[in-house]
């Protein structure tokens, strides 16, 4: 009979680099074994009790056992269960060997941990055969753990690079959508909330109102307590209005420099009115000193209000250069007021 060979295949063990300890008290069984495997080149060690040979595995990290069921004091089956409860030697295959061959016995050794059971007397060609074949096996094994740990952190990896680039994302959104001074919409985010919304109440004939908001002498406040306290003066009147809103769609923005704007979808000029109020009555419970104003000691708003029926055929620019109007003649009224941009039929509503 042809011995088994074993062709040099990338990754997985030769004879050379595979170590064999062999647990056996018999000794010439124990020659036998040693002998059949040095020949073929493995790197063979051995122990002839159940004690020293959980020692000797311990220490040397054998790549297989070859364990031999019948031993005085601690016999096969229970120095292999103690392998198997030591974290470092449970992934080492033990392949039993021994003369009782009763279902039971190999039942039990399986049980145990073993991989394999060669029954005594021992033939040299499946001893040789077996044991490359479990070798092979746990060198796949090996290789298959290695590419699964691989695996998870390359997706461990992908994922906090996923997550690196949403945050980077809404950091972009951020910037691009949202006024870095006072922390909310910018003139971008107006932009397209207001083309969204006309189109929207257009299609629902239903009322959108745009108030336009001027802080009062704002060039003289910063003249006076810098722009450092300009800054925080925007930021505490953009939060202001941002406290009145109780929608959420109404969208408080800076619109540029000390302007403001607000959108109110699906609200009429009379709703728009009562939210300048609001807003009025909050900067004023601000008591921000502005020492440079002729209209008040403390900073005020003037604000112009417009209100339509969205239509496709007009863009929504012209809601803009009503309330813009209507803020020209609530600053050529005296300022700290409101003006509306208000036609015949808005009037009639008024009453």
């Amino acid at each position: 009979m042809n011995q088994p060979s074993f062709p040099l295949v990338p990754g997985l063990p030769s004879p050379s680099t595979s170590t064999i300890l062999i647990i056996d008290d018999y000794p010439n069984h124990l020659s036998f074994a040693v002998y059949s495997l040095e020949e073929k080149g493995f790197n063979v060690l051995v122990a002839q009790d159940g004690s020293s040979g959980l020692r000797r595995a311990q220490e040397a990290q054998p790549h297989l056992i070859l364990l031999d069921v019948l031993m005085p004091n601690m016999d096969g089956f229970e120095t292999c269960r103690r392998l198997k409860l030591n974290e470092r030697t449970c992934h080492i295959p033990v392949i039993f060997m021994s003369a009782l061959s009763d279902t039971e016995d190999k039942v039990k050794g399986f049980d145990v941990g073993a991989v394999d059971y060669v029954t005594k007397p021992i033939q040299r060609e499946e001893l040789l055969a077996r044991i490359t074949t479990h070798l092979r096996i746990q060198a796949l094994t090996q290789q298959l753990q290695q590419q699964n740990q691989q695996l998870q952190r390359q997706a461990i990896e992908l994922a906090q690079a996923k997550q690196a680039i949403e945050d980077v994302n809404q950091e972009l959104q951020y910037v691009a959508y949202f006024d870095s001074v006072t922390a909310i919409a910018n003139r971008r985010h107006f932009d397209l909330h207001l083309r969204q919304e006309w189109q929207r109440l257009a299609r629902d004939q239903e009322p959108l109102s745009l108030i336009l908001c001027d802080i009062d002498y704002f060039k003289r406040y910063n003249d006076h307590y810098g722009h450092q306290a300009g800054d925080v003066c925007l930021k505490d009147i953009a939060q202001a209005m941002h406290r009145v809103m109780k929608r959420a769609a109404d969208l408080v923005t800076r619109y540029g420099g000390e302007e403001f704007a607000i959108i109110l979808p699906n609200v009429s000029l009379k709703g728009a009115i009562h939210i300048a109020q609001l807003i009025q009555m909050e900067i004023c419970h601000l008591e921000i000193p502005h020492a440079q104003s002729t209209v008040s000691s403390n900073v005020t708003l003037s604000l112009g209000i417009s209100s339509q029926i969205p239509d496709l055929q007009q863009p929504p620019e012209s809601l803009i250069t009503a309330a813009d109007r209507a803020l020209y003649q609530a600053k050529a009224q005296g300022r700290n007021t409101y003006a509306l941009a208000i036609s015949l039929e808005q009037s009639t509503d008024l009453r």
